[in-house]
């Protein structure tokens, strides 16, 4: 590994020092921390006394990497842990010690842990009933969204430190507008209070539930505080600045009684604000090191990216400290890494930036996972758009976007359509439409054919599947003979399950997927996408059950199915948890398509960028989100002196976070961005928006005579 030599004098640091490293994105801090990781197993040290922290695991993709290479030194396993991670293991662990403490009703019991879907799906058995009583009447919005807002509220409480109940308090005192909305924060914490009690009294533990057994019962036990500072004698911690105050606080607590310690921190970075990120926290970790060392070049971005950057902040938000780089006149300043696209209308806009990532393919021969393309929000329509084309240009591509339900992607589609139709004692019916689409995909033909398929054969009402043998020789020879084996055997496949034992969904979609839709001439073999959607959702659903089964929720219903129970969660839209996969296949060689924060927390570098229409109000605005508020329900919000959330505090909060993200991308950018823009958006309304403006002042700049 290449480093410059402050990087190496880090790296190399004593094996009792704590060091406090700091830097913009692009200097190196992290490259530098897996050469400490490195450089303390050559020295001998148990690999199973360090312990790499992260706020998010997708941030521990360098250091695994590295761990997993064959040239690193012996010396066990590293632990790579989140905050949470080491909570729910504590919590597991030490399950006996906290839980007649933490209250639960039955202490003799072993917990359950829930994860992001299992959460919702017990918040909404408990708010639906709360719905059909009038709770939240005032408001618009989708149940998912709902249910998640207040999950959210939970966590954030727990991140921040103040007890769940004063949830609805912060949020009420705060509100300046109409009075009705008061009611929906008491509703607020009518449903919060309602589900931490049902945890409580289930073995339940959320996000926000463990944690708080964590930070507040199982931490200030001497015996579980030894097990832990006897263990861990050097600590790595990346990307503080993005992680959540109680992480912060345990860190502090800890660092005294590590033996060694680097703790790395991006400047301008805090792109987890909405999820309880605390810069300020972090920052004030410094205090406890040893030393403080800090990177200033970028090893990522030209002189003129570098301009370009420094010119939109000052143009968005000039009054925020951020980093600035110094001016490079020589390379022609801010306007020399940037090219507008610009359209009439948003199609138009999508078809010149297929057209100039195709050119920079096939002319500039520019590997396609040297190029993102970003939008503030990925809706399915703009990712089909965009990725329909980019195919039919030939342009490999791939997209990712967290909030993206797992029923959204067509070969979780076409898996659940066929578990409907191996079950039909659920009693749900796909329709037709739905049938094509799996025939289409499962056995790998068109859609006119899947089609005909499926009308000839697919009886709704009764789930019933005909022969092939049974369809007029015409319309045979019309699907042809090679589709009809591969439906024959796929029909006697499903109609063999279902003369069997049922299994549990989970297992049914291994043994649909390994013996079936693997093979060859079957839609998924080979494919390596639609075998990552499908162990996503495998293991999506094995957690569900693994939550549900100890569980007494609908067990007192007779037809009570747990594989029914997922299918109709998944049609309520909740969100799909995170699985780390999704993230690991960054190395292919394929253009990205993501939201732009999705895009930061890869946190890697690439040489071009398409920024999509750079008008829209997204970029700036913060989502609406009318059962929470990340910066009231910060620790930063003094809540006890009765400040008021008013409209000239989300007009410098938009500002800031623009120009953090607008920093972090660029920093994140080697050579060039593109940036789209068009007179109509995607919704076909003209926008204006902040970041447009501020891209006119760079050129503005730019024209001006010295």
């Amino acid at each position: 590994m290449n480093l410059i030599p402050t990087q190496t004098e880090i790296a190399h640091a004593g094996l009792d020092e704590r060091l406090f490293l700091h830097g913009v994105a692009g200097t190196g801090k992290t490259t530098t921390g897996v050469e400490r990781v490195n450089f303390l197993l050559s020295q001998g040290i148990a690999g199973d006394s360090i312990l790499m922290l992260t706020p998010q695991r997708t941030l521990q993709v360098p250091y695994l990497d590295s761990l997993l290479s064959p040239e690193r030194a012996a010396g066990g396993d590293v632990t790579a842990a989140t905050v949470g991670g080491l909570a729910r293991r504590m919590a597991d662990l030490f399950w006996p010690l906290a839980a007649e403490r933490a209250g639960f009703a039955q202490p003799d019991r072993p917990p359950v842990f829930l994860t992001l879907e299992t959460a919702q799906y017990y918040m909404a058995h408990l708010v639906r009933p709360l719905l059909d009583e009038g709770y939240f009447q005032s408001i618009t919005i989708d149940r998912n969204r709902l249910y998640s807002q207040i999950l959210d509220n939970l966590n954030k409480a727990a991140a921040v430190g103040f007890p769940h109940t004063e949830i609805g308090a912060r949020l009420d005192s705060a509100w300046l507008g109409d009075p009705s909305q008061r009611r929906v924060y008491a509703d607020v914490q009518a449903s919060a209070n309602l589900f931490r009690a049902y945890c409580l009294e289930h073995n339940l533990l959320d996000f926000s539930l463990q944690l708080e057994v964590f930070t507040n019962i199982l931490w200030p036990d001497p015996i579980v505080r030894a097990h832990l500072t006897q263990r861990y004698h050097h600590l790595i911690y990346d990307n503080v600045e993005e992680d959540i105050p109680r992480a912060h606080d345990l860190v502090r607590e800890w660092l005294p009684q590590v033996r060694s310690a680097l703790l790395i921190y991006d400047d301008d970075g805090g792109y987890r604000r909405f999820l309880g990120a605390d810069p300020q926290t972090g920052w004030a970790l410094r205090e406890l090191c040893d030393r403080q060392a800090a990177l200033e070049d970028s090893f990522v971005t030209s002189p003129a990216v570098e301009d370009l950057g420094a010119g939109l902040v000052d143009a968005i938000a000039p009054d925020v400290p951020f980093s600035r780089s110094p001016t490079h006149e020589e390379t022609g300043g801010a306007t020399g890494a940037f090219e507008i696209l610009s359209a009439r209308f948003y199609p138009e806009l999508l078809d010149a930036i297929v057209m100039q990532v195709r050119s920079l393919i096939t002319i500039d021969f520019l590997p396609p996972s040297e190029i993102v393309i970003l939008s503030p929000y990925l809706s399915d329509a703009l990712r089909f758009s965009l990725m329909d084309r980019l195919q039919a240009a030939g342009i490999p591509v791939r997209s990712h976007r967290p909030s993206r339900s797992l029923r959204s992607e067509p070969a979780s589609a076409v898996l659940l359509t066929l578990a409907a139709l191996a079950h039909p004692h659920w009693n749900l019916h796909p329709s037709r439409f739905d049938v094509a689409h799996a025939f289409m995909l499962a056995l790998d033909t068109d859609l006119v054919r899947a089609q005909l398929l499926a009308e000839i054969t697919y009886r709704a009402k009764d789930l019933r599947l005909s022969t092939f043998g049974e369809i007029k020789p015409d319309m045979q020879e019309r699907i042809t003979f090679v589709v009809g084996n591969k439906y024959a055997l796929l029909r006697d496949w499903l109609k063999a399950y279902r003369e069997s034992s049922a299994l549990p969904l989970d297992f049914f979609l291994r043994k649909l997927f390994g013996e079936l839709l693997s093979q060859a001439g079957y839609g998924f073999h080979r494919k390596l996408d639609e075998a990552r959607v499908a162990a996503s959702l495998i293991e999506s659903i094995r957690k569900f059950r693994m939550a549900m089964e100890p569980s007494l929720v609908g067990l007192d219903t007779p037809d009570f199915d747990l594989g029914r129970e997922y299918m109709a969660m998944l049609q309520d839209g909740v969100i799909a948890a995170q699985y780390l996969e999704s993230y690991r296949t960054a190395d292919d060689d394929s253009v990205l398509v993501a939201p732009a924060y999705s895009f930061l927390m890869t946190n890697r570098p690439v040489r071009v960028q398409f920024w999509l229409d750079i008008g829209a109000s997204g970029w700036t605005e913060r989502l609406a989100q009318p059962l929470t508020h990340p910066y009231v329900l910060s620790r930063e919000w003094d809540s006890s002196a009765g400040r008021l959330w008013t409209d000239a505090d989300e007009v410098q909060a938009d500002a800031e976070s623009l120009a953090r993200l607008v920093s972090g991308l660029l920093r994140r950018c080697r050579e060039r961005i593109y940036v789209g823009l068009s007179d109509l958006g995607e919704t076909g309304f003209e926008q204006r928006g902040a970041l447009m403006r501020a891209f006119q002042q760079v050129l503005q700049n730019a024209g001006e005579p010295e």
